[in-house]
């Protein structure tokens, strides 16, 4: 298979240490050397595009795509304000597109655990409930967009959770701040060089239960976009992780 890597940070280096150890080629990359070069045309006997750049990119690289005629696999986050307007350019032009706040297989099953957990949760209105996200501080958006995703499953058990509130957080010892009922608490914190550390909390006066997927390295990230890579070839359309993992985790 003959990869673009549209995004050559640390994710992008990650996929393709992964892609050449399975025999993959990586015939073209975009750099922050090169980015202003990157044309429709720069994708020429690519067979996927895999997208880990930043949030004002990630339009303009899948637009090039499309005109391209090239698979693309999206990883990037924060820029999902335009995602209804991509999904239907993708379909009235028959493109093909894969897009997860999270291509990490573990963090997908945490998804479909977090949705479980809301719907036995919902039950109990002693609880409450917020999402914490430790990252980066590299990193550029906030909420993560796997938090964002763990906060829509949420919502969708507990409609009164109306409002996200987001607050991004350096000093990690400062208190939580109080919310209102309506409202969905996701604690930001940007330490150090931390992969991804995600936790679902439900707090009474009696006691707190609490879920966490800690990533240990990108290369789970990585592995997951290498997968949903070689799933998209030969299909047409919008798809997400849900498509391509069943519930149990094996691969459709």
């Amino acid at each position: 298979m003959k990869i673009a890597l549209l995004g050559y940070g640390k994710m992008g280096m990650a996929i393709e240490k992964i892609a050449l150890a399975k025999n993959h080629e990586i015939i073209y990359k975009v750099t922050l050397e090169n980015a202003f070069d990157f044309m429709p045309l720069s994708l020429k006997n690519v067979d996927v595009a895999i997208d880990f750049s930043m949030p004002t990119a990630a339009y303009d690289n899948i637009m090039k795509c499309f005109e391209a005629g090239v698979p693309v696999v999206v990883g990037t986050t924060g820029w999902y304000d335009q995602l209804d307007e991509i999904k239907k350019i993708a379909i009235d032009q028959n493109q093909t597109l894969v897009y997860s706040s999270n291509f990490s297989i573990g963090v997908n099953l945490f998804f479909k655990l977090n949705q479980v957990l809301a719907s036995m949760m919902k039950n109990f209105s002693e609880y409450d409930v917020m999402i914490e996200e430790i990252h980066h501080t590299a990193k550029k958006d906030h909420p993560s967009g796997t938090a964002l995703s763990l906060a829509k499953h949420i919502q969708e058990n507990y409609p009164q959770k109306s409002t996200i509130k987001d607050r991004l957080i350096y000093d990690k010892s400062h208190p939580s701040q109080s919310t209102k009922p309506n409202e969905l608490l996701i604690e930001s914190y940007r330490e150090g060089d931390v992969t991804g550390l995600h936790t679902v909390k439900y707090e009474s006066v009696i006691d707190s239960i609490q879920i966490t997927h800690d990533a240990k390295s990108r290369f789970g990230f990585a592995k997951g976009a290498l997968l949903a890579a070689e799933w998209i070839i030969g299909k047409k359309g919008v798809f997400t992780m849900d498509d391509i993992l069943n519930l149990d985790g094996s691969i459709n």
